[in-house]
């Protein structure tokens, strides 16, 4: 545009801007040569747009906007027109307690209150993108600053609506994954009505207060504690119940001797154990029992 102003100062300065008596006469002509090139030029530049890759271009002429979206790359448009930017990709807005962590300077976690009246801590991370289509309404409807105009204040309010439904424990235990699912759903669609299209929904961290948090420790503390118990008493029982069978088994075995060993049992147990001895030697004596004795031979 700037280009087109200076074409049209020249050719003003070539047609009326020099009279008679200016020095600038002679060269009257070429002024005004120079100024229709530089109009030209200015023309063919500002009907030439370059939209950079991830981004479309949404014309903007008088205060009206054309529905029409220029893609990537080299467009020819109206002179005229102006063309704003919209970054079709991927961004992200994370709200977190953490100082210098999250978009926002300072603490900008979500502070919710759960069914029975607890105050929880949440850190969240939105990832989203603008529907290409629907560029030309966001600019008319929202403008170029979406995300503190919608993205945030959709965000937190539909947290908020949905934790109240949740107690503070199952937030940050089990119901952990539908607490996530249920806002997802809520603000995908509110985002949809915008003309942004929400890609993922990461709750990060839930933070209980000091109290609940001790509590739901010292639960787990005992839990474990009776855990360890039940394993230490299955213990003994097995160690008990072996000792019962051993006992068992000794007091078969000995019932089983008083009652079942004869004399010929008794010589062929003696004899074998004989035999088996490498440094035994055998004597067969009679002992009016007719059991051998044994003579070491040392």
């Amino acid at each position: 545009m700037a280009v087109i102003l200076i074409g049209l100062v020249l050719l003003v300065m070539g047609f009326v801007g020099v009279d008679a008596n200016s020095p600038l006469k002679p060269y009257r002509s070429l002024i005004k040569i120079a100024g229709i090139v530089v109009l030209i030029i200015g023309i063919s530049l500002s009907a030439i747009v370059q939209v950079e890759p991830g981004q479309v271009g949404v014309q903007k002429l008088f205060g009206k906007v054309d529905n029409n979206v220029l893609q990537s790359g080299l467009n020819v448009i109206n002179p005229l027109v102006k063309v704003v930017t919209f970054d079709i990709r991927t961004e992200n807005y994370t709200m977190s307690g953490v100082v210098d962590e999250g978009t926002k300077q300072g603490d900008d976690a979500i502070r919710v209150l759960s069914a029975d009246g607890l105050e929880v801590i949440v850190d969240l991370t939105v990832l989203y993108r603008v529907i290409p289509t629907e560029a030309p309404r966001l600019l008319r409807e929202v403008g170029t600053d979406y995300r503190n105009v919608v993205v945030r204040p959709i965000c937190r309010t539909r947290i908020r609506d949905n934790a109240v439904y949740y107690d503070a424990v199952a937030l940050y235990s089990n119901k952990r994954d539908e607490f996530q699912s249920k806002i997802f759903n809520s603000i995908e669609s509110d985002l949809k009505s915008r003309g942004l299209m929400l890609e993922q929904l990461l709750v990060r961290n839930i933070t209980l207060p000091a109290s609940v948090k001790a509590t739901i420790e010292s639960k787990i503390n005992a839990e474990q504690d009776a855990q360890k118990m039940t394993f230490v008493l299955q213990k003994e029982t097995q160690e008990a119940q072996r000792k019962r069978v051993e006992a068992q088994g000794i007091a078969d075995y000995q019932k089983i001797l008083s009652s079942g060993l004869s004399e010929k049992l008794l010589q062929y147990e003696m004899i074998k154990a004989i035999t088996n001895s490498p440094n035994a030697k055998l004597i067969f004596m009679t002992n009016g029992k007719n059991l051998p004795m044994i003579v070491d031979s040392k």
